[in-house]
């Protein structure tokens, strides 16, 4: 099995809190060692795994010299993703500075054990969730209130999202829907005040990888969009900016081929009450009174027909492995008794509770493999006019 992510070293969760010790917050680290600045922007690029930006370089040549020229400093080149690698988990770790295991939004859906059902955590949150209550501690941006001003740039329809206000509430929004709008509005946002943490959203590689692939002309597109947006933001943010980019996770094709229907074999649902998770991490979760054998039956059945391609573990397993970090109680009974994680390229799908278009999707996440949790920190240079200086 691989190692857990590095949760309090060089994971997502820390360059939030990292970035607000720089800004001179008293109860932050800065474990990351990221060099001083009064203004800092974060850039979240969403499915941007480092293997991918190292692969396609050569469509993203602004982003391949800040790679090639980026190595003075403390800080790391290479952050973990939080597990599993989805976007729900990683952005909130990266929003509070918590592991999955305290934050308690350990997958893209999972098990309610209050209401014993299934819930979305991302775009479909259901309603009989108070996002405040399932997840309880404050924001990094809450923990600046006062003393910094916050910014998040971003789609408008996240504005005021259930999975905003449990992850990232507590920051000014600012609503652009192209990227180009977005990255005028990052930038007028450092400008504004001579001390400053913005956070910039960037959703479009994502969802070409999703749609196309993370090999596809689409995808290529989309990462050359990034490119110059972030050459944008260099040239118009303030001198004195310390501009981070990084994401919340990265990303392998499945071939149509090998998007398994796994409720098609009994044996690998016998005894299972609900599934959840992404195609790559799921949750099985047990029928009340299950017991070890019939689990450890469960186990055998998926590793004879799987074994070569995924890991097969239960939940104290992952647990005890540091997977989600120190888990709460409240948090525990959301992750599955049993978790089946994709090691090669697969995806596993019970197609008698997701639509029949989930299986059109091509660039998938959620595991552990290196291409999926290893994310870029990349210092990208200030071109642009000293801060203060008039702008068009």
């Amino acid at each position: 099995m691989p190692r857990p992510p590095s949760y309090g070293k060089a994971s997502i969760g820390d360059l939030l809190s990292s970035a607000a010790a720089v800004l001179g917050h008293a109860g932050s680290r800065n474990v990351l060692g990221l060099p001083a600045a009064p203004r800092i922007c974060v850039v979240l690029v969403d499915g941007l795994g480092k293997s991918l930006l190292a692969k396609r370089a050569a469509h993203a040549p602004f982003l391949r010299t800040v790679l090639a020229d980026d190595s003075g400093g403390s800080h790391p080149r290479t952050l973990h993703a939080a597990f599993p690698s989805t976007t729900a988990t990683s952005l909130s770790s990266l929003g509070t500075g918590q592991v999955p295991g305290q934050h308690g939004m350990v997958g893209y859906d999972v098990l309610d054990p209050g209401q014993d059902k299934v819930v979305n955590l991302l775009g479909n949150w259901d309603g009989g969730v108070d996002p405040l209550r399932w997840q309880p501690f404050p924001t990094i941006f809450e923990q600046l209130a006062g003393s910094v001003p916050t910014t998040t740039v971003s789609l408008p329809k996240f504005a005021d999202s259930p999975m905003t206000r449990a992850a990232l509430r507590g920051s000014e929004f600012r609503g652009a829907t192209s990227s180009h709008a977005r990255v005028e509005a990052a930038a007028e946002a450092l400008a504004a005040t001579p001390k400053a943490l913005v956070y910039l959203y960037w959703s479009e590689l994502d969802k070409a990888g999703h749609s196309h692939g993370a090999d596809s002309p689409q995808w290529e597109r989309a990462l050359e969009e990034l490119d110059a947006g972030m050459k944008r933001l260099a040239a118009t943010a303030p001198a004195n900016t310390l501009i981070l980019l990084t994401a919340d996770h990265g990303m392998v094709d499945v071939p149509r081929s090998a998007r398994v229907d796994y409720s098609q074999h009994p044996e690998l649902v016998a005894g299972v009450r609900h599934t959840a998770g992404e195609p790559r991490m799921v949750h099985l979760y047990l029928d009340d009174g299950a017991t070890a054998a019939g689990r450890d039956a469960l186990m055998s059945a998926w590793l004879e027909r799987y074994g070569k391609l995924a890991w097969v573990l239960t939940r104290d397993q992952a647990v005890d492995a540091g997977y989600f970090g120190e888990v709460r109680d409240e948090v525990r009974g959301r992750i599955g008794d049993v978790l089946v994680l994709a090691r090669e390229s697969v995806a596993f799908y019970d197609m008698r509770r997701v639509r029949p278009q989930a299986m059109e999707v091509v660039g998938q996440h959620g595991s552990i493999t290196k291409a999926e949790r290893e994310v870029p920190l990349l210092r990208i240079p200030v071109t642009g006019k000293p801060a203060g200086g008039r702008r068009r």
